[in-house]
């Protein structure tokens, strides 16, 4: 069993977080929330024993194992895909090795075979003999196809390595999981397979995640930071939401009726102190309103930005028409025969395997690549406003925000800027930083302030909430739920597609299937293909 006992983590003056006991008890999963920087990520290290605490001790027993999802994407690079799962469990992986080496050597002793029988009492004991089959599973239900298990991890593409590195977390059923953002880079399939797999995982499972469909799904605890904090919650994120809002609700409620006790207690103190006959009451009163103590509301660290997409004028009734568009990325055809047009009041969300193949249409629809035939059209009153996944070239700059801002649109008045990026949360001095230094969920904020600047009719977005913290993606997704413009984007955030979408794309190696449906109706409908994709 897995724990803290008041743990404490300052850096330098600040404290991150304090005084912190819980204890994580195996067949739960707990979700770690909070602003950026409130040190989510930190805390993992902590439990992992990455990061020493300031004050307090982590404590587990000796003989349980921890399965931690890895961040560094070259590490393996020279191991092999199937391999590298299975280093999910060192000891298991090093006993293998050792086997190998004794069995190779040519003057096998007497004190070899001694020494490997001890090895294989280990390796059976650690369910050896099933190592490959399970890592073979793993990867298999988190789609990499069984031709990349003998691969080097350098033969593999970014996100192909994500799933092996989550699949080497998960490998050995460990005592405990440690997983930080364990839905980035996974596609639909990959997602439903690790809640499928999350949910009947007997062990403890501790995750930070800004995907509120996957805590929903997954928790049954919520680990909040806030006020240099950490509190426990029974239930998932919707009931820790509703949770601390009811709280804070009552809180303010008793207040109100604290304040009316006070004003009336000081009217009739300030009506009748003077009064000889009422003087006992009058003092009996004061000294009853000294008692009455209002309880302090704490505003929460937690700070969401304004997002409002406004178009500057209403789009006509031709929006945007594909016909027939095809494309080839390095050789390899990823759109073929792509047709739709985009109607009045749509918000298509588009869907598929290849996220190639979808951010290949945006940039063919902004003009920043050549398409190798169909046409595209767009109706006169449109004017597009794009996010894209990949933002680094639009900061390659040492301006400020404020001026990168200004610059971009011409603004002149400096109280002007300011003034958008505190809604922003870029205030004070966080305006002035320059925008080559941000990180990535300010660069996300930032290219998100300029769509909204350029007030397009017509908005693309490519995983727009990469890099955001709950609070922003919330901001977003309540913004484009209410603009007017018409939205084609891309997203692995469920509760994101669900919410913004009334119509789903799929683009399919051999065109598209169109649904003007919600997500989850669109999942109910395909849920045997994807069992089937998701299968052994």
């Amino acid at each position: 069993m897995l724990g803290v006992n008041n743990v404490t983590l300052r850096f330098g003056k600040r404290t991150l977080f304090e005084d912190v006991n819980v204890k994580f008890t195996p067949g739960n999963c707990y979700g770690i929330i909070g602003a950026n920087g409130a040190g989510k990520s930190t805390f993992l290290k902590v439990l992992s024993g990455e990061v020493e605490p300031s004050e307090g001790e982590v404590y587990m027993s000796e003989k349980e194992r921890l399965g931690i999802l890895r961040q560094d994407h070259y590490k393996y690079d020279d191991v092999k895909v199937i391999d590298t799962v299975i280093r999910g469990n060192e000891r298991l992986y090093e006993i293998m090795k050792e086997k190998d080496a004794i069995y190779a050597k040519p003057d096998f002793s007497d004190e070899d075979g001694i020494k490997a029988g001890e090895l294989e009492a280990e390796f059976a004991e650690l369910n050896g003999w099933m190592a490959e089959t399970d890592a073979a599973q793993l990867l298999t239900g988190l789609g990499i196809e069984v031709e990349l298990h003998e691969k080097f991890m350098r033969e593999l593409t970014g996100p192909e390595k994500v799933k092996v590195l989550l699949a080497q977390a998960l490998f050995g059923n460990p005592d405990v999981l440690l997983l930080d953002e364990p839905t980035n880079h996974l596609d639909i399939a990959a997602i439903s397979w690790l809640e499928e797999f999350l949910i009947d995982f007997e062990n403890t499972v501790i995750v930070v995640s800004h995907d509120r469909h996957f805590l929903n799904k997954v928790c049954t605890h919520i680990l909040d930071i806030d006020y240099s904090k950490i509190k426990l919650y029974v239930g998932n994120y919707d009931f820790w939401y509703e949770s601390s809002q009811l709280a804070l609700k009552q809180m303010r409620e008793s207040n109100k009726k604290k304040e009316d006790k006070i004003k009336e207690l000081e009217e009739f103190i300030r009506r009748f102190s003077a009064n000889a006959s009422k003087s006992k009451q009058a003092t009996s009163r004061k000294k009853t309103l000294e008692k009455i103590q209002l309880d302090e509301i704490v505003p929460s660290t937690r700070k969401y930005p304004y997002i409002e997409f406004k178009p500057e004028r209403e789009s006509g009734k031709e929006i945007l028409d594909i016909e027939n568009v095809s494309a080839t990325v390095d050789g390899e055809q990823v759109l073929k025969n792509i047709t739709f047009k985009v109607l009045k009041g749509d918000k298509i969300a588009l869907v598929g395997p290849n996220g190639i193949a979808k951010t290949t249409l945006f940039k063919i629809l902004m003009d920043e690549i050549k398409k190798d035939s169909g046409i595209v059209t767009f109706g006169k009153t449109i004017k597009a406003s794009y996010i894209p996944q990949d933002n680094e070239e639009y900061f390659n700059s040492d301006k400020s925000i404020t001026q990168w801002i200004a610059d971009a649109y011409n603004i002149n008045d400096e109280t002007v800027v300011r003034s958008f990026l505190g809604r922003m949360l870029f205030s004070g001095e966080e305006a002035l930083k320059k925008v080559n230094v941000l990180s990535g969920g300010e660069k996300a904020r930032c290219m998100m302030s300029r769509a909204m600047l350029e007030a397009g009719n017509l908005i693309l977005l490519d995983e727009p909430t990469n890099h955001l913290d709950l609070e922003s993606i919330t901001a977003l997704n309540n913004g484009l739920k209410r603009t007017n413009a018409e939205l084609i984007f891309v997203s692995h955030d469920h509760e994101f597609i669900q919410t913004i979408a009334n119509r789903i794309i799929e683009i399919t190696e051999d065109g598209i299937k169109d649904y003007r449906m919600t997500y989850d109706e669109y999942l109910e409908k395909n849920k045997d293909a994807m069992k089937k994709e998701m299968s052994y």
